[in-house]
């Protein structure tokens, strides 16, 4: 079982997010008062290219294992600090499939849409930053460690130290891929 660490919010389109005692998720919309919020689209390069599309990256998740990596690594970074909505600890992000349910806290409850596909932005923060949350798998594969995107299915609010249940999809699994 997993832990919600901390929680990050801004209004405005900043590459980090401060963090908050915590955070109101709303069905079908996002983080009350996060500039990601809504049902369309609102991350601006993906705006430009087609303002109609659903957003799926309404709440964004990282695993406070990576920020302990990266801290190792030599890097300075702390919770929010990604742009991440929500960090965890205790549950393996990345090896989610796609459609798995996070049970936040008491009542929040949100469906896993894909991986974050991490930028140049990254390396705007802390040079070297995006090869440090890139690597390959054993067949050379791609790995995008930047965390993952979710819908709001049930609103909530959600708190550093709420617990995290997850819940599989039933039937075949699909991996994460980029959204």
């Amino acid at each position: 079982m997993g832990m919600v660490t901390a929680v990050s919010r801004s209004a405005e389109h900043t590459f980090s997010k401060p963090t908050q005692d915590a955070v109101l998720l709303i069905a079908g919309i996002g983080v009350e008062g996060d500039a990601h919020r809504g049902e369309l689209v609102k991350h601006r390069s993906r705006v430009r290219r087609d303002p109609t599309q659903p957003n799926l990256r309404q709440v964004h998740l990282i695993h406070s294992e990576l920020l302990d990596e990266l801290n190792a690594a030599g890097f300075r970074v702390s919770a929010g600090q990604l742009g991440e909505n929500i960090t965890t600890r205790g549950v393996d992000l990345l090896g989610l499939p796609t459609g798995t349910l996070l049970r936040l806290g008491a009542e929040a409850v949100v469906e896993v849409t894909g991986l974050r596909n991490p930028c140049a932005q990254i390396d705007d923060f802390q040079r070297g930053m995006l090869a440090a949350v890139l690597d390959r798998d054993e067949d050379g594969n791609l790995v995008r460690k930047a965390g993952i995107m979710s819908v709001v299915l049930v609103g909530g609010v959600v708190r550093p130290g709420d617990e995290i249940r997850v819940e599989l999809p039933a039937g075949p699994r699909t991996a994460l891929r980029p959204v």
